[in-house]
């Protein structure tokens, strides 16, 4: 079973920028997509960003495309999110994810339920206005 550690996080007035990184161990990292999804107070958790297994595909939520750089090193067995021009509303604790199966895409992991298998513990992001 894989495990996942979020890192990373942490408080970032507005306009700022952070950089999260999720060490996984246990199955084979570079044969999962990986994404990035977050959840916010009394909301469900909603996706983020998805990328394939070699990291030449990658997918956004339209909320974060533009601010966002999900990428990956699978000689280091970790994904990263890259955040810039923080807003208020993007306040959150972030989850890294691993695709349900090695046939999951980085797309499927932002439109289709049930496409996660594992989860990381989540780390807080707080962005002060």
């Amino acid at each position: 079973q894989v495990q996942l550690v979020e890192s990373g996080g942490g408080l970032v007035q507005a306009g700022g920028s952070l950089r999260l990184s999720c060490a996984a161990s246990g199955r084979t990292f570079s044969t999962y997509a990986m994404g990035w999804f977050r959840q916010a107070p009394g909301k469900e958790r909603e996706f983020v960003a998805a990328i394939s297994r070699t990291g030449g595909s990658t997918y956004y939520a339209d909320s974060v495309k533009g601010r966002f750089t999900i990428s990956r090193d699978n000689a280091k067995n970790t994904v990263y999110l890259q955040m810039n021009s923080l807003k208020p509303e993007d306040t959150a604790v972030y989850y890294c994810a691993q695709a349900t199966t090695r046939t999951t895409g980085a797309q499927a992991m932002g439109v289709m339920p049930f496409s996660v298998g594992s989860w990381g513990q989540g780390t807080q992001v707080t962005v002060s206005s």
